[in-house]
């Protein structure tokens, strides 16, 4: 352990890969980053290649090491970040995927889903898991490739075949097949496992038809899973030791610790998660309740707020609409404008999340008029953004009885000083941007580091964590209550 004397953090996320090298004081010494292909099969539905997700992670990793100037063999341990609910299926032997993975983003369970809430079953499976019954989770994707991969029940049945979210995927891959694992904040966004049990439930794999032989072990969030094995830039030998969903890895990387500390992140989506302590609180709001992180056999539960399009409305801009050429030019464009002109964006390009679970719901421009330019556009793309935000933090204050008293925040996106101004504003709350933005990565590495004695104690991070800039609200409430009443009457038609 002497001479390996760095952290590896891997941050599989959902339009790109990320590999960083962190050394023992948290300095990013090293990073890769590269995009992979978007599959859309069928209006709705959002795949990715398993196979090529590992390709880009390996790449990613490579470049990074490069980029620090060392050697694999100077890395102490790996922790992993993922997109959470997306589900991959492959053969147990061979580690060949059987059908792409089924993108978190995918819609096409939405009526099976509306089946079992009809049949009213939805009570139960949030009293257990503390989801709710939307095609978002990853039971439901699961069923879905048993029933329509030809001769897939079948195998599974058999033993033959392994189901894994990202991280699951990941550790099979770098352990040469050795480890079929998953952590418990993973586990917890399956509709398959229980929030107190911390185990797969028989009723809900009874309710999903899932057997419960494809199904990964579930384990703490810093613990070793197993060995690297037969990896293009690493020796055989290095722990992987930290696993954590993206936006769980993102509350521990922004150190909040205790009961009430919040963050947000602004990724592809953009997620709100309270830390509410020891015992999950269930909501009467709309939000989920989920696993944080489990360490040294504690386990800490989080509130959690999503909404499906945040970075990705940005994307559209570029790729969809041809507005833009890259997407940190969104906020150059936005501001040719003083203010939106009246037009409202609500970002429904993948239905509505939290608090409103509509996944019929669709994107939607209103207030267009002549004068309407690409500006205004833009800006009304950035506000959208930050009102689904405000929805989350409403939820979340009435559901935990607490004020939210500052906003941690994290993600590419808040990067764009207009997009975090407006969302201080609309809060009405002090939005606190860390010097060290890709908190996901930051997670990961320390629980991977935690697993394995690299850091001794969560203190390490806390002291670590350093601010860059407070952006404190400046828009009258006269203001904020009319851009608001605006926002509802347009998510109302979306």
């Amino acid at each position: 352990m002497a001479t390996r004397r760095y952290v590896l953090a891997v941050d599989q996320g959902t339009t790109s890969s990320r590999a960083s090298v962190l050394d023992s004081k948290l300095n990013v010494v090293g990073v890769g980053q590269k995009e992979f292909t978007q599959h859309f099969p069928k209006a709705g539905w959002v795949e990715h290649d398993l196979n090529e997700i590992w390709t880009t992670t390996e790449w990613c990793i490579s470049k990074a090491l490069k980029d620090a100037g060392i050697k694999g063999s100077d890395i102490a341990c790996i922790g992993i970040t993922n997109q959470r609910e997306t589900t991959g299926v492959w053969n147990r032997e061979t580690g060949k995927p059987i059908h792409k993975a089924i993108v978190w983003q995918d819609r096409r369970t939405s009526l099976f889903c509306a089946e079992l809430k009809a049949h009213g079953d939805e009570p139960r499976v949030k009293e257990l898991t503390g989801l709710v019954l939307d095609p978002y989770f990853s039971g439901t994707k699961l069923k879905w490739i048993l029933d329509e991969v030809e001769g897939a029940r079948a195998k599974a049945d058999a033993g033959e075949l392994c189901f894994g979210t990202i991280d699951t995927w990941l550790v099979f891959k770098m352990t040469g097949g050795a480890s079929h694992v998953t952590d418990v904040s993973n586990a917890s966004r399956t509709l398959m496992m229980g929030l107190k049990s911390l185990e797969w439930e028989d009723e809900l794999l009874k309710l999903l038809e899932v057997p419960k032989s494809v199904l990964p072990r579930i384990a703490g969030s810093s613990e070793p899973y197993g060995m690297t094995r037969g990896m293009k830039s690493l020796p055989d030998g290095i722990p992987v030791s930290g696993m954590a969903g993206d936006q769980q890895a993102a509350l521990f990387g922004q150190a909040c610790f205790e009961p009430g500390e919040s963050k947000c992140t602004y990724g592809t989506g953009a997620f709100l998660l309270m830390n509410v302590g020891e015992e999950p609180v269930a909501s009467r709001a709309g939000l989920l309740t989920t696993v944080g992180w489990k360490l040294n056999g504690k386990t800490t539960y989080a509130l959690e707020g999503s909404s499906f399009i945040a970075g990705a409305a940005v994307q559209w801009l570029r790729d969809g609409l041809g507005l833009i050429k890259k997407s940190s030019d969104v906020e150059a464009l936005a501001k040719t404008v003083k203010s939106t002109g009246a037009v409202v964006f609500v970002p429904a390009l993948a239905g509505l999340g939290a608090p409103h679970w509509r996944p019929d719901a669709r994107g939607l421009f209103a207030g267009i008029d002549r004068s309407t330019t690409k500006g205004h556009l833009a800006r009304a793309v950035l506000e959208g953004i930050a009102l689904q935000i405000q929805d989350l933090a409403d939820a979340m204050r009435l559901d935990s009885g607490r004020a939210i008293p500052a906003f941690k925040v994290d993600g590419g996106a808040v990067k764009n000083d207009l997009l975090m101004q407006y969302q201080a504003d609309i809060l009405a709350t002090n939005v606190v941007r860390p010097r060290n933005v890709e908190t996901t990565s930051l997670g990961a590495a320390f629980l991977g580091g935690l697993g394995v004695g690299f850091w001794k104690s969560p203190d390490d991070i806390r002291k670590a964590w350093k601010a860059d800039k407070v952006f404190k609200p400046k828009m009258s409430e006269g203001d904020r209550a009319t851009h608001l009443g605006k926002w509802r009457e347009a998510v109302k038609r979306a």
